[in-house]
């Protein structure tokens, strides 16, 4: 068990990380390739697109990872007759999902998001989600068989596919105007998703020998009300977390161009927003690859360790979970706050970019903490909190939009989201805390060992930083005026070592 748990980890965790990478070098080429407006636009799109995705996806994919690895537990038989009722489950809400983007995408795009460009991406885009539904179920199913080969060649395939399709319609397709390149770049996004389908349906085929045998599918225990369950907070939450995250989306470049009418008015909103959204934010969230493959291994074992009541164990898991994130994260954090600007300013060519990196980047901590405690709190059944958290947040950031951004900008809005990370931190910590029992070791998630330990840990690190530090600014300005103070000292001294200086001071001492 351990070394296929450590097996499964160091694939996804490697997995996640190249596709990151490539989801990186994507979005510096499709910055380059559709600039600040049109990297606005994109994001806007995105915004209308993932709340279908979150309608299409959100519910089954935790159900089918929850639900999956209970039924494997009892029975070959039950447990494939649960797979057919997710299934059925997914392919009903991706077609919903379809047919309501399809239908609304002219109303979206002209009322929503106030610009009819965006309408031929939303329509291109909706064909992908029934796909993207049954790929969230089987996702599922090979996670709680605790076989993460499946998911990880589709994906890789997925974003292959998805990368060459926009490649070659940017660059040799007829796409003369912004609106065009997006809509080129949403339906790359949906046939990326049917061709990954078709690989995990292709796996499935023999996963399901070794899974289920030759036992027909029965009837699991009360399928309908544990699926409900799992399936209305989850989806219910999102969804409406997700409609309001639109709104949150679609308020920003309104409240901007407010703010912005003497400096550039609606283009100048769009590509601030473009620039934060489609460049910083992303670069903020890379490397949590690092830990989302982690998240996503524990959510098993947490259920498991949660439903059989071994609260040791359960403990055990949370415990190292926030450690290790928050070490990781601080140092991430620490990272880009040093090196954002020269960051943004190589890949980008944004010093823009910069400094919402530099702002954002000590905040990471709080980010990754909430990702990482979400996660543990589904797999607890701790849903309808996860659910109040996030309305409220949504809430409180969209208030945030309308009284900061109309007079303060994207500064106002960079306050939000700092406050709103603080916010569904703590509410979501808290609650883990309460309903594992676990005590609060703010110290040990942030380091490890006694305090001498952790003393000497914060000196060498406080020299480690100061070392980057100066690593980071000698280039940029440093080096010379250092250079410039020991040349001026260096010329005193030699001023006052000089013949004629000795005998005026010689002089001076006769008078």
């Amino acid at each position: 068990m351990g070394q296929s748990y450590l097996k499964n980890a160091a694939l996804l965790t490697g997995a996640d990380v190249l596709l990151r990478l490539a989801g990186m070098g994507l979005r510096i080429y499709l910055a380059n390739a559709l600039g600040g407006e049109g990297m606005g636009l994109y994001q806007l799109v995105l915004a209308v697109y993932a709340l279908f995705v979150t309608l299409a996806t959100a519910g089954v994919s935790v159900a089918a990872t929850r639900l999956m690895a209970e039924e494997l537990a009892r029975g070959r038989a039950q447990a494939r007759g649960m797979l057919v009722r997710l299934a059925g489950t997914g392919l009903l809400l991706g077609a919903a999902a379809m047919a309501a983007q399809y239908g609304l995408a002219g109303a979206a795009a002209r009322w929503w998001l106030g610009d009819v460009r965006a309408a031929g991406a939303l329509r291109v885009s909706a064909f992908g989600m029934p796909w993207m539904a049954l790929s969230a179920v089987l996702r599922g199913f090979f996670i709680a068989r605790r076989r993460v080969e499946p998911n990880v060649l589709s994906q890789l395939v997925e974003q292959s596919v998805r990368i060459g399709i926009i490649w070659y319609a940017l660059e040799w397709g007829n796409a003369p105007d912004v609106s065009a390149r997006c809509t080129a770049v949403l339906a790359a996004t949906a046939v990326s998703e049917a061709v990954s389908a078709c690989i995990l349906l292709l796996f499935y085929r023999g996963e399901a020998v070794r899974a289920f045998g030759a036992e027909k599918a029965r009837r699991p225990a009360d399928p309908a009300r544990r699926l409900w369950e799992i399936l209305w907070p989850v989806e219910g939450g999102r969804c409406l977390a997700s409609a309001l995250h639109t709104a949150e989306n679609m308020l920003v470049p309104a409240c901007l161009t407010v703010c912005l009418l003497d400096a550039g008015g609606r283009s100048a909103a769009v590509a601030q927003y473009g620039s934060l959204k489609g460049m910083a934010l992303p670069l903020l969230t890379f490397p949590f690859g690092l830990l989302g493959s982690l998240s996503v291994l524990l959510m098993p074992e947490i259920t498991q360790a949660h439903i059989r009541g071994e609260r040791a164990r359960l403990g055990c898991l949370l415990d190292r979970m926030l450690r290790l994130t928050g070490c990781f994260s601080a140092l991430a954090g620490a990272l880009f706050w040093v090196w954002g600007e020269p960051l943004a300013l190589l890949l980008y060519h944004s010093q823009e970019a910069g400094f919402y990196l530099r702002v954002l980047g000590p905040a990471m901590p709080l980010m990754y903490l909430e990702s990482m405690v979400d996660g543990a709190m589904k797999g607890m059944g701790e849903q309808k909190a996860v659910f109040r958290y996030s309305l409220w947040d949504a809430v409180l950031r969209i208030a945030g939009v309308l009284l900061l951004l109309p007079r303060w900008g994207m500064k106002g809005f960079l306050w939000v989201i700092l406050l709103s990370s603080a916010y569904t931190c703590q509410m979501n910590t808290a609650r883990l805390l309460h309903v594992s029992g676990l005590k609060p070791r703010l110290w040990r998630w942030l380091g490890s060992g006694s305090t001498p330990t952790r003393l000497a840990a914060l000196c060498a690190g406080g020299f480690g930083m100061a070392a980057v530090c100066l690593a980071v600014q000698w280039p940029l300005g440093l080096g010379e005026e250092v250079q410039a103070i020991l040349r001026t000292e260096k010329s005193r001294r030699e001023r006052q070592k000089s013949p004629e200086n000795r005998n005026c001071s010689g002089h001076r001492g006769e008078n």
